[in-house]
């Protein structure tokens, strides 16, 4: 799917108060790693990932969610009125219904005349949600179009732990609860507009996608509970985009490691990112990391990740962006930016 008129006019994210490193997170539970000799430093050793942060307990999706975005509007410099649809892409809910989206719209108090819904799409939910907005903007049925994320992961990273300290907790249990440990939160918004009218030339050139849904049960999320079989799901999910990036590659325009200045990936950790990175040929160097501190915040890593490349000065005017994810289910998707 190409597009010829959308612009990214505004990126702007919120990052959690609270560090929570995962040595902290592995005290909780070091009675359990000692019965079932899992030895402590396990979390950075497997995934990389240092530390997450977590929001104030009880900050609901639509809350930081809303901060993100208007501080996305006022960067674009656009009327809240002359956005024609948003669109949340949290896999973190306030309620089952209504959507998270009624609730980030009413605090915006966009006109009554803006599409409103909630996308899920695992951690590809944001990169969709783009390719939404962007197909209406292409029509010519929209002007500007706001899609917004917000991730609060200190909920089920506590049921976790709290599970984890079962007595009766074996070793099958606590692969299968390892993955909830690397979570992290944050918020982001992105402003989306007409290229022809943009204020920045920040241009959505188009998206593929691929999925293999014989793999739709290697993670299973609920708000306090997700069993991941990682191995397994890095397997299927790295083949899954070895294929992706063939079909971009056929597709896309200047989709390769030669033409790409930066990457903007989804994270899981250290392993996912090497693995994906040596299968697809991706010069390492040009893939912002940010798991590290932030941990695998859903689908907000792939904006938050573009964000903070911009925001280090690793991402110039014409520069080519390749934003890319997996998601449970599975998904796999591929954007290409044209900054």
């Amino acid at each position: 799917m190409l597009f010829q008129n959308v612009s990214i006019e505004a990126v702007a994210y919120e990052l959690p108060p609270h560090r929570v490193t995962s040595a902290d997170l592995e005290d909780q539970i070091a009675p359990t790693m000692e019965r079932l000799g899992v030895p402590q430093g396990r979390i950075e050793e497997l995934a990389g990932i240092r530390e997450r942060r977590f929001w104030e307990p009880g900050a609901m999706p639509s809350e930081v969610a809303t901060l993100a975005a208007r501080a996305a509007i006022e960067r674009a410099g656009v009327d809240y009125q002359q956005i024609g649809a948003m669109v949340s892409t949290s896999v973190s809910r306030d309620y089952i219904e209504p959507s998270t989206a009624c609730l980030i719209h009413g605090n915006l108090g966009l006109s009554s005349a803006c599409l409103n819904y909630d996308i899920s799409n695992a951690c590809l939910g944001f990169v969709t949600g783009i390719a939404h907005m962007a197909m209406m903007i292409e029509r010519g049925e929209i002007e500007y179009a706001l899609v917004v994320n917000g991730e609060s992961a200190r909920e089920v990273v506590e049921a976790t732990i709290r599970r984890l300290q079962n007595p009766n907790c074996n070793l099958q249990t606590f692969r299968d609860n390892f993955a909830t440990l690397t979570i992290g939160s944050s918020a982001v918004a992105m402003v989306l507009g007409r290229k022809d009218r943009s204020k920045t030339g920040h241009s959505v050139n188009g998206v593929v996608s691929l999925c293999d849904t014989t793999s739709n049960r290697l993670c299973l999320g609920q708000p306090d509970y997700m069993k991941t079989d990682a191995s397994a799901l890095l397997v299927a999910g790295v083949k899954l985009a070895a294929a992706t990036w063939q079909k971009a590659q056929a597709e896309l325009p200047n989709w390769s490691d030669a033409e790409i200045a930066q990457y903007a990936p989804h994270q899981v950790g250290s392993r996912h990112n090497a693995a994906v990175a040596q299968t697809l040929g991706m010069t390492p160097a040009k893939v912002y990391v940010n798991y590290t501190t932030l941990g695998n915040i859903g689908p907000a890593a792939v904006p938050v990740s573009l964000a903070q490349a911009v925001d280090a000065g690793r991402v110039h005017a014409g520069d080519q962006i390749g934003m890319l994810g997996i998601g449970s289910g599975i998904n796999c998707s591929m954007m290409s930016v044209t900054w």
